[in-house]
């Protein structure tokens, strides 16, 4: 199985799938949630059914227009509004009594202040960015027995932007198909599937530089493609595993962790797909110099063109 000459093709696919994830990310943005945006959610639990529509209704009509009604289970739903305060169950009480009476609970009421969104913001961005770094020192560390150890670590830190980007990308056209929300157990998530990724990396990675000094005279392309052949069964059985029982869960563990779930499922697949066939692929693209090609294409046509304006 020569997966290393069908490189290009993977390569190519990963570029479309992250650039139309981020197309969509530009166009439609991320569902936020209150954990990043302020405000507050609450759930509801009605003895008798009132439906969607009239939950929705009733929140218009107090005033409560920009409020997102989401069904969870039989009489339950789980709402999203503006700040509503430290009265904030006396507020959807007053609000929803009027139109739908009085039988039902508030189980659950989340504020979350402007200033405390904002540091979750940032809070995020940091924890990706310190994870990012960490995963490269590491790696260099790691395979400084082998030439160009930096090598692996680009390749890792390509495949974790990767695996980052196609489930904001996901995640994008789940917020508007079944209204997935990116809060701060997303975040833990996307921390996770980093985890999982780079994991997964490291064994290709490993079992190349195993091989590498088994054989240092061997091309590099071939001890590639002889060390994913070696782990991919590995690799699909962890991730097939994983995969069902994240499946289970979704199935069977209600509204409160599909978001977070999806997440994991997302980011198993693309990471065990990207650990193949994006990060060994990256090695060998270097090695040989298709890696930078492209960009020394571009570069070509720049000077060409600056020279043919010069002379003009």
């Amino acid at each position: 199985m020569d997966i290393v000459s069908k490189r290009a093709w993977f390569a190519g696919l990963s570029v479309v799938v992250v650039v139309l994830g981020v197309v969509f990310l530009a166009a439609t943005g991320l569902n936020l949630g209150i954990d990043f945006t302020a405000g507050t959610t609450f759930t509801l639990e009605f003895e008798d059914d009132p439906g969607t529509e009239q939950v929705r209704g009733a929140l218009a009509g107090a005033g409560y227009d920009e409020a997102v009604v989401q069904q969870a289970g039989d009489g339950g739903y789980l709402v999203r509004t503006r700040d509503l305060g430290s009265e904030a169950q006396k507020v959807v009480r007053d609000a929803i009594e009027p139109e739908l009476g009085a039988d039902f609970t508030i189980p659950e009421t989340t504020t979350v202040g402007k200033s405390v969104a904002e540091n979750t913001v940032q809070n995020a961005v940091w924890a990706v960015v310190v994870a990012s770094v960490l995963v490269m020192l590491y790696i260099m560390y790691a395979f400084r027995s082998v030439p160009h150890s930096y090598r692996y670590a680009a390749g890792a830190i390509v495949a974790l932007l990767h695996d980052v980007l196609v489930v904001l990308g996901v995640f994008a056209v789940l917020g508007n198909v079944i209204n997935a929300e990116v809060n701060a157990i997303f975040i833990v998530g996307i921390l996770t599937v980093i985890g999982y990724s780079v994991n997964d990396t490291i064994v290709v990675f490993d079992r190349i530089r195993e091989n590498s000094l088994r054989a240092p005279d061997r091309a590099l392309r071939m001890t590639v493609n002889l060390s994913i052949t070696e782990t991919i069964g590995r690799s699909l059985a962890t991730s097939i595993t994983t995969t069902s029982v994240i499946l289970a869960m979704l199935l069977f563990g209600g509204p409160t962790l599909r978001d977070f779930l999806l997440v994991l499922l997302v980011g198993v697949v693309v990471g065990t797909y990207s650990s193949i066939f994006i990060a060994a692929q990256i090695l060998v693209a270097w090695d040989e110099g298709d890696l930078w090609r492209p960009f020394r294409s571009v570069f070509r046509r720049v000077r060409r063109r600056g020279a043919g304006a010069e002379a003009g």
